[in-house]
């Protein structure tokens, strides 16, 4: 008798996800392999053994769902074999080998080893893949039933255990949920923007957050209930008039008092109210003009350097003919008068030069070595025309002071601090210019003015952008800010103090540029 045991791994089925594996328990060589060679369509794992002791190894050694066994067999029978089975293995399904004229074998089956199925000897093809393909099935349906069973008897002890709980629990989720709504209603009330949940088309409020609260200027306690009226809720616009329309989430721009509003709303699906909430955009709104504003002075300031640039070939001719006319033969009134002509078109030609220079956008490489004097002089000769508008006494106090700067940039500065100082003295007043050294490495520049100089409340805020104290329409807030941005690309500073005779003093501190003779003798 061969002892060997055949094997022929495969999955049972496409679905299936458990492995299974069938067990052919039969003396005969030649039934065996009649049998695998039938049972390579059945997708499982097969094993055969010629023998019920061998049968039983495997059985303790791994998991075995199906086992077939011939009934006739030495030693132990196929019926012995499936009762031991069924008393140790209880859900293996046990299927008999047998022919049909053996009658006895299956009453023995049934009433001894409780069989699943027979086989009969000669078997259908068809009819032996059925047979194995239910056993299995059953076998599955068997593990499952009894791992839910488990699952059932785990839940119920579960069930029961939380039964038991069942008070606390419900007193510890009160608890939590009364904890939820007083973490809900602090979030609520931190939101910066009023916020209120309303009805009636936004005209009652339902409930609302602190910042809505001090908007109406109403205690929080009475916001239940409280209804618009012409007052619109207070400094807040009443929803209902701003046109929001209904039915989905809206916003609209509502103007209310000095103050401008986005109002924005979020309807409930299942409830007639409405979530309506407010920022003010009027600083925002502001600081959009002032950009648009920035942006077409910035037009206007290219525009001028092209008109500028243009201006350049008129006036280069006037000159030229002012000067061949001068060299022939004339009257002394008509040389006075071509004298006149030239000073005139080299005064409007070094106030283009001037306009071109300050217009000309300066690449970031256009550093070198700068004289804040100089700086100081071109400023005041574009300012010249202002000078001569009002009484005022220009003090120059110069010392040698030479940045490493871009002159064009420098150049903004000064024009920038002059033309503050002149508009904060009115239409008189002192201007002192200075220049100098300053710390090691670097120098200075001063602009100080007898104005009335800067209150302590703004002094903070002077460098921020769009800030400003004058009027509508005389400036945009840029200024400083600019310059405060050119000091601090050329790795320097912008401060404000106070004046000896209380005005302003603007000083800008700079990194210093070395000298040309000291570059000469480290050259040689």
């Amino acid at each position: 008798m061969e002892s060997a045991v055949h094997q022929r791994g495969v999955g049972l089925r496409p679905d299936s996800a458990p492995e299974s594996t069938l067990l052919i328990v039969d003396d005969d060589e030649h039934v065996r392999r009649a049998l695998r060679r039938v049972l390579r369509r059945a997708r499982c794992r097969v094993l055969d053994v010629p023998d019920a002791p061998g049968a039983l190894r495997i059985l303790e050694a791994e998991p075995v769902q199906v086992v077939v066994s011939d009934y006739r067999m030495p030693g132990m029978s196929g019926v012995e074999l499936l009762r031991e089975v069924k008393e140790r293995w209880p859900r293996v399904q046990r299927v008999l080998l047998t022919g049909q004229a053996d009658s006895t074998a299956i009453e023995e089956a049934v009433n001894q080893s409780e069989i699943y199925r027979f086989i009969w000897k000669p078997w259908d093809d068809g009819h032996l893949l059925i047979t194995i393909q239910s056993a299995v099935d059953q076998y599955w349906i068997v593990e499952e039933n009894a791992r839910l069973q488990k699952l059932v008897a785990q839940r119920n002890a579960e069930l029961e255990r939380l039964n038991r709980d069942l008070d606390g629990q419900l007193a510890a989720r009160s608890q939590a949920l009364v904890r939820a709504a007083q973490e809900w209603r602090a979030c609520f009330d931190a939101i910066g923007d009023p916020l209120a949940i309303m009805r009636d088309g936004g005209c009652e409020v339902v409930r609302a957050n602190a910042a809505f609260a001090r908007a109406a200027g109403v205690q929080i306690n009475l916001l239940n209930g409280l209804r618009c009226a012409e007052h619109g809720f207070g400094a807040l616009p009443c929803p209902s008039r701003c046109a929001l329309p209904r039915g989905g989430a809206a916003e609209r721009e509502a103007r209310f008092g000095e103050r401008t509003w986005l109002v924005r709303s979020f309807p409930f699906e299942a409830e007639s109210v409405t979530v309506v909430v407010y920022k003010d955009v009027t600083d925002e709104r502001e600081v959009t003009r002032r950009l648009f504003h920035a942006e077409k002075m910035s037009a206007v300031g290219q525009l001028a350097g092209g008109v500028a640039h243009e201006i350049n070939n008129p006036l280069g001719g006037i000159l030229a003919f002012a000067q061949l006319m001068s060299r022939e033969e004339r009257s002394a009134d008509d040389i006075e008068n071509l004298r006149l002509i030239q000073d005139a078109a080299n005064r409007a030609k070094r106030i283009v030069e001037s306009l071109l220079r300050f217009s000309r956008r300066p690449r970031e490489e256009e550093k070198g070595p700068v004289e804040l004097s100089q700086v100081f002089e071109d400023a005041l000769f574009l300012l010249s025309s202002q000078l001569k508008g009002g009484r005022f006494e220009v003090v120059r106090r110069y010392e040698p002071a030479v940045a490493l700067a871009n002159a064009n940039q420098l150049q903004q500065i000064a024009v920038n601090l002059l033309v503050n100082a002149l508009q904060a003295m009115g239409g008189e007043g002192r201007v002192v210019l200075t220049t100098g050294a300053s710390d090691p490495g670097r120098v200075r520049l001063s602009v100080t003015d007898s104005g009335p100089g800067i209150r302590p409340e703004i002094a903070k805020r002077i460098f921020e952008p769009f800030f400003t104290t004058k009027p509508e329409g005389q400036g945009t807030g840029l200024g400083l800010s600019i310059c405060y941005q050119i000091a601090e690309e050329h790795g320097g500073s912008i401060r404000a103090e106070s004046g000896p005779d209380q005005g302003a003093c603007f000083v800008v501190e700079l990194p210093a540029a070395h000298q040309r003779k000291d570059r000469e003798d480290i050259t040689s």
